[in-house]
Formats: structure tokens, C-alpha cells, sequence
């Protein structure tokens, strides 16, 4: 089993991690990118400010990919980069690869890390908008639109 974590300031290279994730054993390859956007909740934004406490946000996220093995599959292998810091909007914040035998169980354990991020792991975001105002974000479950 693979596990990567990392934090990082500068831009996250998706290549280099795709690369460092080959497994001929698994057929399935999740990739998660998200991505700083232009408008949340009806404001306009401008960036977004990343602050992570890394001794613990590692630890919580060493501690999911445990449980991600022990409830959808023992062999899961991940991949999770955050990055810190000020970003602008179409910057990349945050990828997720999860490698499995089989893509159910690949994309089961990538929504189920993101979805963790959100809620348990110490990364605090500030975003800055058009106004010139800025807000800290609490975290949340996704957000379903129609």
C-alpha cells in the first residue's frame, strides 16, 4: 500500500504524482482536483487563502486513508496534496488519487477523502472577494445544486 501526503505552496504538479502512483496490480485510477472558483454563495471571489496545521492535518488524513482501507478496500492506494498559502481563482488547491483494483471501489474512496477533508482536517480557508471583503469558510458536506 501507497500513501502520499503532502502540503505544498507552490503549484501542485499533477503529472509527477500521477507518475509516482503507478500500480500494475490496479486497474482503477480516481483523480480528484479541485479548484479555486469565481463565485461561491453568490459572491464574487478573488482568491482564497489556504492556512493548514500540518503535524495534525497529516496525522487525520494518514488516519482516513487507514479507514478508507479498512471500510471499502485493504488495498487502496493514495495520493493527497493540499496546497497553502494565497491562491487565485483556477488554481488548483487540492488533488486526490485513489488507486484500486477496481474503479468502485477507486471512486468510493476518493469522494470519501474529500469529503473528510472538509470536515475533519485542520485546513482553515479565507476567501477574498470582488468587494474587497474576506471570510473564513466553514467546512461542509458537498453541496448539491440543480
Amino acid at each position: 500500500m501507497k500513501t502520499i501526503i503532502e502540503f505544498c505552496d507552490t503549484t501542485i504538479d499533477i503529472g509527477n504524482y500521477l507518475q509516482q502512483m503507478t500500480n500494475f496490480e490496479h486497474g482503477a485510477e480516481d483523480i480528484f482536483i479541485g479548484k479555486v472558483r469565481k463565485e461561491n454563495q453568490n459572491r464574487q471571489v478573488v482568491g482564497i487563502e489556504y492556512e493548514i496545521f500540518a503535524p495534525l492535518a497529516e496525522k487525520t488524513l494518514m488516519d482516513l486513508c487507514t479507514k478508507a482501507r479498512q471500510d471499502i478496500d485493504s488495498g487502496l492506494d493514495f495520493c493527497i496534496v493540499h496546497r497553502s498559502g494565497y491562491l487565485e481563482v483556477g488554481e488548483v488547491s487540492v488533488v486526490i488519487i485513489a488507486t484500486s483494483k477496481h474503479r468502485h471501489e477507486a471512486f468510493t474512496a476518493c469522494r470519501f477523502i474529500i469529503e473528510e477533508i472538509k470536515h475533519q482536517v485542520p485546513i482553515w480557508k479565507q476567501e477574498h472577494y470582488t468587494d474587497g471583503m474576506s471570510e473564513w469558510v466553514k467546512g461542509h458536506a458537498l453541496c448539491c445544486h440543480g
